[in-house]
């Protein structure tokens, strides 16, 4: 059976990769993005040029309840229901203990863990009906945190508690699990030589992954693992072996 899947924040890097991923294993993708419309759409074209209304574009801004409610209905209503949930939108910047801002936390919180909880318990009506699950894309940082990045760390470790949580609450209709990358891909911002190398030495593999590890796994939790709930794959090459 052909799924239909939502995947936020999907115009670009990691979200992209996986919407083309699923979708060449036959899904249906709803694509929602924030900001990125040129890419969504040359995205949605893409995919749309190897199989007609296949992707479907819902742009909003996930930090509004409202919003978060909308494109529920949209998704309730695409293709017939929604079976996959994948929360993937997450704003991702330093900041500075001491100088954290009340707007910086409401923006940090909002995106990796307020969206994804209201979005999942919109949902909850048309993943009960189709069986379907969520997936949650975390952070090997939500363990013990990032130097630096003190409120996106206690985020990212809210959205890791989120997937048990919710695992409890919705089964046994809806599983939901999380996939925690490593170093997968260097952030938007410039990164040194020198820094990338630190990084790299630190993992178990002597290398960065790729997107395609991210999608893979998140494919394994929609179609392979059945009785998986409320768990976390670390997809980081062995990086958190040294942490």
């Amino acid at each position: 059976m052909t799924k239909n899947i939502l995947i936020t924040g999907s115009a670009k890097r990691v979200g992209a990769y996986c919407a083309r991923y699923l979708h060449a294993q036959g899904a249906n993708i709803l694509l929602h993005y924030r900001n990125s419309k040129d890419q969504a759409q040359a995205l949605a074209n893409e995919l749309n040029s190897i199989r007609p209304d296949s992707v479907r574009l819902y742009q909003a801004e996930l930090q509004h309840i409202a919003a978060i409610q909308e494109l529920a209905k949209e998704a309730q209503h695409a293709w017939g229901g929604i079976d996959v949930l994948i929360n993937n939108a997450s704003a991702f910047y330093a900041t500075e203990m001491g100088e954290v801002t009340e707007s910086q936390w409401d923006d940090l919180l909002a995106s990796n863990l307020k969206s994804p909880f209201f979005l999942v318990q919109a949902l909850v009506p048309v993943l009960e009906r189709r069986k379907g699950c969520v997936v949650n894309i975390v952070d090997i940082h939500a363990q013990n945190g990032l130097p630096g990045f003190p409120v996106y760390s206690i985020a990212k470790a809210g959205l890791v508690a989120l997937t048990k949580v919710l695992a409890k609450e919705l089964a046994p209709q809806i599983r939901v699990n999380a996939v925690a990358p490593g170093a997968i891909l260097w952030p938007e911002h410039e990164v040194d030589e020198l820094e990338k190398q630190e990084i790299q030495a630190k993992v178990a593999l002597q290398r960065t992954g790729s997107p395609e590890d991210i999608a893979q796994a998140i494919a394994y939790l929609i179609n392979d693992a059945g009785y998986m709930t409320g768990q976390v794959l670390t997809i980081d090459g062995g990086r958190t072996l040294f942490s």
